[in-house]
């Protein structure tokens, strides 16, 4: 007998699951995520789910982590400050693919350097220059290192990242580490978001070792990949971009575990995003352009996932345009005010009472901000500084906090770094409102729910008279932006595609009509024709109004609010390789392995050398994963062209997959 522990950090969340011999679920628990030390949620969730099921730690052979953290951290804009050193490129291509953007303003220096096609040296590297950047104080807490063609020929990034560790110390986000594909800029938007992550991963992970080691398991500690596969910790702690759409991918494969379903869309909403995939033939459809999350377009190989930041602690915005009025939620999390209320009452009420009590609305009511315990505060502005050490380790309502408008901006970037956290109206606090929760303070969401609703519409009524009516305006607008998140995937994965973006398609008259079925001269009928799988734990509060709006089935697990902990631990450890072979002039075959390019005078040796060190190295990492049992597969894919009545050799790439699931420990070996 096996028994097996997944455990998976949500924004708001953190579920641990106990899973006995790979057949069904034995128990399950719940604890809040604590963001100032994610390893108190996580033991919190542990030690909940053992005493549940009456199982001692020693028993555990196998635990695996799932995480929203990476994927949350883009979406929200939040991360270390990094540095980034692009070499071979023109300052120019910062603008590409949104690398100045994610850039933010850290610093970036770009150097002489950099390959060709062919794997040869372009231009010396400047490391002359490298060197005189970094002994300046940088204030960064990683480096991405991006050089031109590194995927032919690595040198020059493994010379950078030398130089960095020898200098500084600090970490080093190598882009040829992350995909071997062509594509300088967004190989370098990679590693630089892989190397604002590092910080908070390596946290993440360390103090979840840390604490499961407290209490007592030896078992050794899985983390799931974008792609849904397993990971060891250690190779997680150095590729935390590998890590994004980590929880997505598991609530995929644990939707499939629980259902059996071959064929659905799998919608997952967790506190700051939904996320949604389609499950066909019994797998994920991998995204062969890479991981999306939010604005930023990855070469890691994920799942194909749309992520959506709605939740139900997304931030409820009041929209004044038109005689009507409304609200339109996201895509940044808040905390709910029912919860900051039951974290500190001495503080939320009074301040709720008073703004409740005076004449007019003001621009912060219901707003609330208090400090991550904890932030590195590396590179802040002066003023910024001054208005996070002004918080303190104190709950503020946000109106008296402030002494000017511009200071609001300061709070935007405190945010944005992951230093403070906001609270105000969100779905939770509408959901208590009504009834459907009732975990926090329902009397502070009634009156967070009442400063909103005196905001005045177009035509110059209140948006709300009741707290009951603001509350059924928020779940309204969540039930429509879910169901057109899952239109908009549904026919972005079409297979016989309409014309037209996928997102003004979900929006188009005739489909809304026909989905309301509104009868006239013409009568329009529509509806999603595929069930969908809702997961998470505010599934079955949201989800079954979502099923109405779109005519279709909608399918709720017995487990669906532990979705992810599940899929931590029933997935494989998976690891992809692929390598290219070119051919810079008749009768040379090219090799481009990471030290360096390699030729070769026959096509077949060539071949057999690329895919011979491929699968070693797969494999190589699927063992030191902790698998005993692995499969390697190999798919060649060579390009010719026919010249003068013979085929002429162009490219190769060799792909290979290595599979095997985590290594466990009987009971009779603990």
């Amino acid at each position: 007998m096996t028994i097996l522990l997944g455990v998976d950090t949500g924004g708001t969340y953190t579920d641990a699951v106990l899973i006995r011999d790979d057949t069904h679920v034995i128990a399950s628990a719940k604890s809040l995520t604590t963001r100032a030390d994610l390893a108190l949620g996580i033991g919190a969730a542990v030690r909940a789910v053992l005493e549940q099921a009456k199982v001692a730690p020693r028993e555990i052979s196998l635990a695996s982590l799932s995480t929203t953290l990476a994927t949350n951290a883009l979406v929200e804009g939040q991360g270390g400050r990094v540095g980034l050193v692009y070499i071979g490129f023109d300052a120019r291509d910062l603008d590409t693919h949104g690398l100045k953007e994610a850039l933010k303003g850290d610093p970036v220096i770009t150097l002489s350097g950099g390959h060709d096609h062919a794997g040869g040296q372009a231009a010396p590297l400047d490391e002359a220059l490298l060197r005189e950047w970094l002994t300046q104080d940088q204030g960064v807490s990683a480096y991405a290192v991006a050089a031109q063609f590194a995927t032919r020929n690595a040198a020059h990034e493994l010379r950078a990242a030398e130089v960095i560790g020898q200098v500084t110390g600090r970490p080093v986000s190598a882009s040829h580490h992350l995909s071997s594909k062509l594509n300088g800029p967004k190989r370098a938007l990679t590693a630089l978001l892989n190397a604002r992550l590092i910080g908070l991963t390596h946290q993440l992970i360390g103090r979840a070792e840390d604490i499961l080691r407290e209490i007592g398991l030896s078992a050794p500690l899985m983390v799931v990949r974008g792609d849904g596969a397993l990971i060891s910790s250690q190779k997680a702690k150095e590729r935390p971009i590998e890590t994004i759409l980590s929880g997505p991918a598991a609530s995929i494969v644990g939707a499939r575990w629980m259902t059996g379903r071959d064929h659905a869309l799998v919608s997952d909403i967790g506190g700051t995003t939904t996320d949604i995939a389609l499950l066909r033939d019994g797998q994920p459809q991998i995204d062969p352009a890479g991981a999306q999350v939010g604005p930023y377009r990855t070469m890691v190989e994920a799942v194909a996932m749309r992520t959506t930041g709605l939740g139900g602690d997304s931030e409820v915005h009041f929209r004044s345009e038109g005689l009507a009025g409304g609200v339109t939620l996201g895509p940044r999390r808040l905390l709910p005010i029912s919860l900051i209320a039951h974290e500190a009452p001495e503080v939320v009420l009074p301040a709720l009472d008073r703004q409740l009590r005076a004449v007019m609305p003001g621009d912060y009511d219901g707003q609330f901000v208090r400090a991550v315990p904890g932030g590195d505060t590396a590179g802040l502005s002066a003023r910024d500084q001054a208005v996070f050490d002004r918080i303190g380790a104190q709950t503020h309502p946000l109106d008296q906090l402030l002494s000017s408008r511009v200071e609001y901006l300061s709070i935007q970037r405190l945010v944005a770094r992951g230093l403070v956290q906001l609270s105000g109206v969100t779905p939770s606090d509408a959901s208590h409102v009504l009834g459907m929760l009732s975990a926090w303070n329902r009397e502070a969401a009634a009156v967070g729910l009442s400063l909103m609703g005196r905001r005045r519409t177009g035509a110059g009524d209140p948006l709300a008279r009741t707290p009951e009516q603001m509350a059924k305006i928020i779940i309204d607008q969540l039930t429509a932006q879910t169901a057109k998140a899952l239109l908009t995937s549904a026919f972005a994965e079409e297979i016989d595609p309409y014309s037209g973006a996928p997102a003004a398609l979900a929006d188009h008259e005739l489909l809304q009509r026909g989905l309301r079925r509104a009868a006239g001269l013409v009568k329009m009928e529509a509806r999603l024709d595929v069930d969908v799988i809702g997961l998470g734990a505010s599934a079955s509060t949201y989800y079954p109004a979502v099923g109405e709006a779109l005519n279709c089935d909608v399918i709720l697990p017995e487990h669906a609010a532990v979705a992810n902990a599940i899929g931590a631990v029933v997935g494989r450890i998976t690891m992809r390789r692929s390598g290219t072979i070119t051919a810079p002039s008749e009768g040379i075959y090219r090799v481009h392995f990471i030290e360096g390019p390699q030729d070769f005078h026959s096509e077949d040796d060539a071949v057999l050398a690329l895919e011979t060190w491929l699968c070693d190295t797969a494999r190589a990492e699927v063992e030191e994963s902790g698998s005993d049992t692995v499969q390697v597969s190999s798919h060649r894919d060579i390009k010719r062209a026919r010249s003068e009545a013979r085929e002429v050799f162009i490219e190769a790439v060799i792909s290979v997959e290595a599979t095997g699931r985590p290594r466990v420990a009987r009971d009779d070996q603990i």
